[in-house]
């Protein structure tokens, strides 16, 4: 066979297995259809390479049962879905009016994603790190029986150090500790890192960890929650990671602006089983079961109903993205939101603009200092489009806006892991506590409005006179907007 000859077999080749392994993603892969084509046209210009992209990068994980319940577990859990919609529809001639008025909201909140409503919970907001990590460490010190931690980001820095020594105290005094961290979030960590934790009986996992060092096949799918339950009593969810950056001492971001819940009372149980779903997972050369966990059995604490929402590419239902649309559709005076990056799909950007063209006040705060640029100009080609429908959109400049909240017409407010962006939406594991409290949404509402005083404004004029390379930089980071 001569040059020639061979070149053309190869190529022949080729050609046929990229085939085989496009139709095999068309039929095993059920997508949105954007997504898919974007995909077919990485493997047509990519061969074979593109299709190793794709291992890495696009890979469905959504099937049945895949965190691991039994059939007890699953069955029970249904019945308690159930149950909780059968009441729902007699509240809605109740006196709680808030949830009347939300039913459909609660509803689907509860088909979509199993998100058990309970109502009798205590909730302190937390947006200064210095604060909460003060909290979260005298609760870890007053821990009597478990401690179960889970970041996004745990950096091995003074922060990183402090909470690990704090938790090899309470595993010396017998106490059970757990720890969850994801593997691509934390990058910086290692197993050693928690070698004195792990020698007094303290457990450690990681989730999605590497085959490698350097290759992750899930390396696109992150568990990006940030869950801290203490005794089954008391759990913290919100935006907060672990490290110095937090506390606004990194020079590069200056102060940290975040905002996260502690949280007592039965929604506590809910962020609990959250927690061991995970660790479930991440722990699969053991049999994990609910009863070794601890959970809150007191009576009355507070009477703000919640919801804890979880969303995740296990699901090839968006919950906590519909969840934030139904928000908005539903909103009647004002919608304000709080994101670190605003990166939202067609749907969400439809929802926002019926909202401005009904009449409804929506405001959206983002960080006017990029942790990345590419981010960053995506953001702003999005937030300026809003501008053309009459969104007021600020820029806070008091350091780095990382918080994750919305606030609906001064009654109902989310605050969790979730920005707006197809990466939360679709890919990264996420969790948010919906809380339909007024007094809660109040509190939520004022700290908006003292942000407002820390931030500008981008007006439509502002925005109009960015100049060509500004403009470029726009384009092509919204080009790749949905895989940023």
């Amino acid at each position: 066979m001569d040059n020639g000859s061979l070149v053309t077999w190869i190529l022949s080749f080729v050609m046929i297995i990229n085939i085989l392994l496009s139709a095999g993603f068309l039929f095993f892969e059920r997508r949105d259809i954007g997504y898919t084509w974007a995909w077919l046209m990485v493997f047509y210009f990519i061969p074979i390479l593109g299709f190793i992209i794709y291992l890495f990068l696009g890979r469905n994980l959504a099937k049945k049962n895949f965190f691991g319940l039994s059939a007890e577990e699953s069955k029970y859990l249904q019945s308690t879905v159930d149950h909780q919609l059968a009441i729902l529809k007699d509240q809605r001639e109740n006196q709680n009016a808030l949830l009347t008025r939300y039913a459909d909201l609660i509803h689907m909140n509860l088909v979509s994603s199993n998100a058990l409503m309970t109502t009798n919970n205590e909730i302190a907001i937390f947006n200064d790190g210095k604060q909460k990590f003060d909290s979260l460490f005298n609760d870890i010190r007053n821990a009597k029986k478990e401690v179960n931690i889970q970041y996004y980001i745990i950096q091995p820095d003074d922060l990183g150090t402090k909470l690990r020594d704090e938790l090899t105290k309470k595993a010396k005094e017998g106490v059970k500790v757990r720890v969850l961290y994801d593997e691509i979030g934390s990058k910086r960590l290692s197993l050693k890192f928690f070698k004195e934790l792990l020698s007094a009986g303290g457990e450690v996992e990681v989730f999605f960890p590497s085959l490698l060092r350097p290759i992750n096949f899930r390396m696109n799918n992150r568990n990006h929650r940030k869950l801290c339950i203490i005794d089954g009593e008391i759990a913290y969810i919100g935006g907060f990671n672990v490290g110095n950056e937090y506390l606004g001492i990194d020079k590069k971001f200056g102060y940290w602006r975040d905002t996260h819940f502690r949280m007592k009372g039965n929604s506590v149980n809910q962020i609990q089983g959250r927690f061991i779903l995970d660790w479930k997972h991440a722990r699969k050369h053991e049999q994990v079961s609910f009863d070794q966990f601890s959970f809150n059995t007191e009576g009355h604490v507070g009477s703000s109903p919640v919801q804890i929402v979880s969303s995740g590419p296990n699901s090839l239902v968006e919950h906590l993205k519909n969840m934030y649309i139904k928000l908005i559709l539903n909103a009647k005076r004002s919608v304000y939101i709080q994101t670190p990056y605003f990166i939202p799909d067609s749907s969400f950007m439809d929802a926002c603009k019926i909202a401005l063209l009904s009449g409804v006040d929506v405001r959206i705060m983002i960080p006017n200092k990029p942790d990345h640029p590419f981010v960053y100009w995506a953001t702003w080609a999005y937030a300026g489009e809003l501008l053309n429908y009459g969104a007021k959109i600020l820029l806070y400049e008091n350091g780095f806006l990382h918080a994750k909240t919305i606030v609906v017409d001064e009654e109902v407010a989310s605050v969790g892991t979730m920005n707006i962006d197809s990466r939360s939406f679709r890919l990264n594991f996420e969790v948010n506590a919906i809380v339909y409290d007024e007094q809660v949404a109040k509190q939520l509402q004022e700290l908006f409005h003292e942000d407002s005083q820390l931030s500008t404004e981008l007006t439509p004029e502002r925005y109009k006179e960015r100049s060509i390379i500004i403009k470029f930089k726009e384009g092509i980071s919204r080009l790749f907007s949905s895989i940023l």
